[in-house]
């Protein structure tokens, strides 16, 4: 019986200890990226570290619970601020994933539809949900696994002490939302809400399902006043910890040959996606007069649960944020059919 909880328990005691370990190290979303390199670690060595889809969604709703709180009743007027900056992260991703894809199919040879899913920013189960359906486009359902998670575990281990360094060398710093706490039996009920506000979004297939509902029940209920701060630090403190160690788990079915095979490549992609998105980010907190990280964390590729994660950890607006990454989640979804589509002249 032992035995079958095993992958389980290795993968949840990795992950909460990398998350302590890194948050008295003071290292910047320490909790998510501590547990994220624990358990990819763990997972490196073999012993197949494994997160169940309960406590991942679990993880997940109380992370989009805690984004949720940071809405206020000015909600609607601050999201009125944000049309510049929507635009310029649409133009960034198409861009990024324009080039990033070109890149994988001029210089290592990568198919055109593989090339694509693998490059697009974020939604991982999207992306192999759509190679899944097209058993006609031969896309290498492998590759752009592995690449995605690669991108993934770059970008949370890097982005964060990266954003803190450029703030410190410009003498910045994300402004820090000061919150009330709800106690722990008021954020158990609100996240066993949340929790089944997921379980209906899924069913209705919509994508980070149970992030989205955190966001949206603790979002409503604090922007009409019934509610009035976070969930207790231990409830997020665990949901970061999940969360990272989702990420981790998915390089336990990845074999090192694909790993050394495909490591130069998910570097290159992911190198693309960081600069493009970090120049954009730069313009646009310039003209916008926001902190540079905010917008960077906003901006940056990766997964809408693990980059609203850092950018709660790292103190930034989370209405900003969760508004970029749900966005570009929404556009992505709407924009992948279309890429995927037409093949190039190079293609055939």
């Amino acid at each position: 019986m032992m035995s079958a909880y095993r992958p389980v328990l290795l993968a949840i005691g990795a992950a909460l200890c990398g998350a302590a370990l890194f948050q008295a190290l003071g290292v910047p979303a320490g909790p998510l990226v501590g547990s994220t390199v624990a358990v990819t670690a763990l997972a490196a060595t073999g012993l197949s570290p494994r997160v169940p889809p309960t406590l991942r969604n679990l993880g997940f709703t109380a992370i989009g619970v805690t984004l949720g709180a940071g809405v206020t009743t000015h909600f609607l007027t601050d999201v009125l601020r944000f049309p510049a900056s929507l635009v310029a992260l649409t133009l960034t991703m198409v861009a990024v994933m324009l080039i990033s894809s070109n890149v994988l199919k001029r210089f290592f040879g990568v198919a055109g539809g593989t090339a694509v899913l693998a490059t697009s920013p974020g939604a991982l189960s999207y992306s192999l949900s759509l190679a899944a359906d097209r058993p006609a486009a031969k896309i290498d359902i492998p590759f752009v696994m592995v690449l995605q998670s690669l991108r993934l575990l770059i970008i949370t281990i890097a982005l964060p002490p990266l954003v803190a360094l450029v703030e410190r060398g410009a003498g910045g710093g994300g402004a820090v939302i000061v919150l009330h706490t709800l106690g722990i039996p008021a954020s158990l009920v609100l996240i066993a809400i949340a929790a089944l506000g997921g379980y209906l979004f899924e069913r209705l297939r919509i994508p980070a399902a149970f992030l989205l509902a955190g966001v949206a029940i603790s979002g409503i209920g604090h922007g009409v006043g019934w509610l009035e701060g976070r969930p207790s630090p231990i409830l997020t403190f665990i949901g970061f910890s999940l969360a990272g160690a989702v990420i981790g788990a998915r390089f336990a079915s990845v074999t090192r040959t694909q790993l050394r095979d495909l490591l130069l490549a998910g570097l290159v992609v992911t190198t693309i996606a960081v600069v493009f998105s970090g120049l954009a980010s730069f313009v646009v907190a310039e003209f916008l007069a926001l902190p540079f990280g905010q917008v960077w964390v906003s901006f940056a590729p990766g997964g809408v649960e693990g980059m609203s994660a850092m950018a709660l950890s790292l103190g930034y607006d989370p209405a900003y944020v969760a508004t970029h990454h749900i966005f570009r989640l929404l556009l992505l979804i709407a924009i992948l059919p279309m890429f995927m589509r037409a093949p190039r002249s190079d293609e055939l």
